[in-house]
């Protein structure tokens, strides 16, 4: 079994209790372990495997309860590091519509070393980057990038997922689309959402989007389409792979414990490159992974959600 390295953004996300919207009139908060990066070492780490996250916290109360869920569920917590600034912390409401009131509060994350110690580490095993802050400036930013040339470098089997967020990007997409770009080019495998496949691409149409991303460079694409399952695709065919029918609650992290139910099962492959010879073996792979994403959905709170080996066999 590969180790997946997850390398970004731990936070705590504060969710809105009983309102609408509006933050202002919010008096009620609950606390819920949140980053991208982080649902999916424990989506893996859920289910049996060998995951390491990468990122920063504060040396706080918030840090520490962050850092307790991650080695709880086994993930290796042994390159997190603490800083003297604050947990990074979002603010987030949710009407009954779906319309969205945020507030991010940007703190340790962003300040990510290099760790030298880590490229050894690379090499035989495997390396997914989400990047919903790690585009925002800081130390993060150059070190996930230097972690991302130590994998080409390594000739690691490398996950991008853009991660994007409107919340963070409005007004200044273009420099978002930008610096993806490398990633996606030096990436084996690419996870991204309907909207992230069209504003990368520049294409309305899903399977032109899938083209244009091809010829950018990364060599599998998989669109999750939530209840409409996940189109996937390679530069010789496309397929849309169903999910199953769920009675959903709270879609939070369901992406997360999708890409992390894939690399989980990619990561037990003895041969890696089965998943680029054998079209069924990876089509099968992402009919669990669209399992899980499902079950997450079932629950509330990404990390408390995410299913055991059990529940995606049962």
């Amino acid at each position: 079994m590969k180790k997946v390295f997850c390398v970004g953004e731990l936070l705590i996300d504060f969710v809105a209790e009983k309102q609408g919207s509006d933050l202002s009139k919010a008096k009620e908060f609950t606390k819920k372990a949140g980053g991208a990066p982080a649902n999916v070492a424990c989506a893996i780490g859920r289910l049996g495997g060998a995951s390491s996250f990468i990122g920063c916290v504060g040396d706080d109360p918030f840090g520490n309860f962050l850092a307790g869920i991650l080695d709880q569920i086994k993930v290796d917590i042994s390159f997190l590091q603490r800083s003297k600034t604050f947990t990074t912390l979002a603010f987030v409401s949710l009407a009954e519509d779906g319309e969205r009131d945020f507030v991010f509060n940007r703190g340790a994350d962003k300040e990510l070393g290099y760790d030298k110690a880590l490229k050894n580490s690379f090499k035989n095993n495997m390396l997914h980057l989400g990047a919903a802050t790690s585009f925002l400036g800081g130390a993060l930013e150059d070190t996930y990038s230097r972690y991302f040339r130590d994998a080409i470098q390594a000739q690691t089997f490398i996950s991008f997922d853009p991660n994007y967020r409107l919340d963070l990007w409005k007004n200044n997409e273009a420099t978002f689309i930008k610096k993806c770009l490398p990633f996606i080019e030096g990436s084996h495998l690419c996870k991204f959402s309907a909207e992230e496949a069209q504003l990368i691409s520049g294409k309305e149409n899903l399977e032109e989007a899938c083209d244009k991303l091809h010829q950018i460079g990364t060599q599998i694409i998989t669109i999750t389409l939530g209840a409409g399952g996940t189109l996937l695709s390679t530069p010789s065919s496309k397929k849309i792979i169903p999910s199953i029918k769920v009675s959903p609650v709270d879609t939070t992290g369901a992406g997360d414990a999708f890409i992390g139910c894939l690399l989980y099962q990619i990561s037990n492959l003895p041969n890696l490159d089965t998943i680029f010879k054998d079209k069924n073996i990876l089509e099968h792979m992402v009919l669990i992974a669209n399992k899980a994403g499902a079950i997450t959905t079932t629950n509330y709170g990404a990390i408390e959600s995410l299913p055991t080996l059990s529940q995606l066999e049962s």
